[in-house]
């Protein structure tokens, strides 16, 4: 799809396309590397690296979208992006069974005439990148805040897989995060410099703009920092209360032990075969060992709760 209003930068979005449709969009050769990139199917999350670059008179840019679907799993959609002087061509690839990144707002910009140059269209669908990111991070904390709420009544191996899930997204998180981060960073620090004839891609202006994106994405990062903290949190919480219910279960199994205790020894003392002993005599002699038993019996009750610890 090309929407090119009058005034600005032809603008050309495709869906998952083939290398003979992406020749016959663009008017240039591609590195071998960046043309590979585009036309590689959707991996793992994981793949491919984020990143902004420059290659001769254009820059191409790989990036990943996060979002948090309704099952608490993170899908990641790619988004590769070709800048030159005459055109911008986006490449967004179907994350199966979800469909690809939606950039719409930014289109709908374009579609206007509000985006009159290609560095500023990159610019619009880095923005939409780090909202991306900003809006996993608050759903992250969501998850996390209502885990925090349940952390008592919930089972413990909800408890624990909730923890091992939030702690293996925040790290994948991190993975893509980081080199996004950086990748845009390149642009306001001149890192990113491609001229095509007389025309820079990334103009001061634009440069402010990226800028802008940078700080959203280090909002980003502080909140993911934030969320991994928080997790640490409530697993040292988790781990505390576990081992205080094992405490407390083994403050009952001593406490039984303890009452048991005399009444071993006294059946054991009396069950000795040794002649002599004035009670084997007794008529009464079985119920003097019961009410024996059941005396000191008592007595220790009234000393563990006394001592309050029962």
């Amino acid at each position: 799809m090309s929407v090119t209003p009058s005034g600005s930068v032809e603008w050309i979005d495709l869906v998952d396309p083939d290398q003979a449709t992406i020749e016959a969009a663009l008017s240039r050769t591609l590195h071998a590397r960046a043309l590979d990139q585009l036309l590689a199917p959707h991996r793992h999350r994981d793949d491919p690296r984020p990143t902004l670059e420059g290659h001769d008179d254009y820059v191409f840019g790989v990036f990943l979208v996060p979002e948090l679907l309704d099952d608490a799993t993170v899908l990641y959609r790619e988004v590769d992006i070709v800048a030159a002087q005459d055109l911008v061509l986006t490449v967004r690839k179907t994350a199966d069974p979800h469909g690809p990144f939606d950039c719409a707002a930014a289109r709908e910009l374009h579609s206007a005439g509000h985006v009159k140059s290609p560095g500023m269209v990159v610019y619009h669908v880095v923005d939409d990148v780090a909202e991306g990111y900003l809006e996993l991070t608050d759903r992250l904390n969501e998850r996390i805040d209502a885990l925090e709420d349940h952390v008592d009544d919930w089972p413990g191996e909800r408890v624990r897989d909730e923890l091992s899930a939030l702690r293996h997204d925040i790290l994948h998180v991190r993975r893509t995060l980081s080199p996004t981060r950086d990748a845009v960073r390149r642009i306001f620090d001149d890192r990113v410099d491609v001229r095509a004839g007389e025309l820079e891609l990334f103009d001061h202006d634009t440069e402010l703009h990226f800028a802008d994106a940078y700080e959203k994405l280090m909002r980003a990062s502080e909140a993911l920092d934030l969320s991994r903290d928080l997790v640490s949190g409530v697993r040292d919480y988790y781990q505390a209360k576990v081992a205080n219910d094992q405490n407390e279960v083994m403050k009952r199994l001593t406490i039984v032990a303890s009452l048991l205790l005399p009444a071993s020894l006294i059946v054991g003392f009396y069950g000795m075969n040794v002649h002599g002993i004035p009670e084997y005599k007794w008529s009464f002699g079985y119920e003097y060992v019961l009410a024996l038993i059941v005396v000191i019996t008592a007595a220790q009750l009234v000393w563990f709760r006394r001592k309050r610890w029962i």
